[in-house]
């Protein structure tokens, strides 16, 4: 288990009701209405919160590692999640896999492979992740 040497920062969140709930962070910037996935509820689900955190840190990690390896980043990156949902162990659990599709236009392709190993590596997502659930990489 990863232990973190000092902590920078604490995101707090209350959520009642489950996945339809809602969900409010204690600084109010965050409030989300929760519908469960494929029920066409007006809120939003786990799955997608996930996939929004998951991408938006592993470009604050490309945006890290490219600054230490002396590369320019293109100003239209994006990464693409997609998060998915499913049972385990014959249905008695569900679990969660994931895939990031990293969009670096213009770049040279063996260094944009190299800034996306890299970026794998420093990524907290990635780390939380790693060894947990199948997540791939996709350079695009």
């Amino acid at each position: 288990m990863n232990k973190l040497d000092k902590i920078l920062y604490t995101a707090k969140v209350h959520t009642t009701g489950g996945r339809d709930g809602n969900s409010k962070s204690d600084d109010g910037k965050l409030e989300v209405r929760l519908t469960p996935p494929a029920m066409n509820g007006p809120g939003t689900n786990p799955e997608q919160l996930f996939a929004a955190g998951y991408s938006a840190c592993y470009i604050g990690a490309m945006k890290a590692v490219a600054g230490k390896m002396k590369l320019t980043l293109p100003q239209d990156l994006a990464v693409n999640a997609e998060v998915d949902l499913g049972p385990i162990k014959e249905g008695a659990a569900y679990g969660i896999a994931a895939r990031l599709n990293v969009s670096l236009p213009g770049m040279d392709r063996a260094q944009a492979q190299q800034l996306v190993d890299a970026a794998h590596q420093v990524c907290p997502y990635s780390n939380a992740t790693r060894g947990n659930i199948d997540v791939q990489i996709n350079l695009v």
